[in-house]
């Protein structure tokens, strides 16, 4: 099983929140991806969409935070 390291995933990110919305966001992307194109595959798009950010495929982008 492919185990990606949630502290390499937030470097430099300030929430785990938008982590893992990014990382559902990614998934759904991708599960509709192989339903549109009606692919069977064992791979899990939750697994799929945690690589893409390992990878840096994708980045997650978060407001700039104005102290008050």
């Amino acid at each position: 099983m492919k185990r990606a390291s949630l502290d390499d995933m937030l470097k430099g990110r300030e929430s785990r929140y938008a982590l893992v919305i990014g990382v559902a966001k990614r998934a759904r992307e991708i599960a509709q991806g192989f339903k549109d194109e009606n692919v069977i595959t064992d791979e899990k798009p939750v697994l799929l969409a945690i690589e893409d950010f390992k990878n840096h495929k994708y980045n997650i982008l978060e407001p700039e935070s104005d102290e008050v």
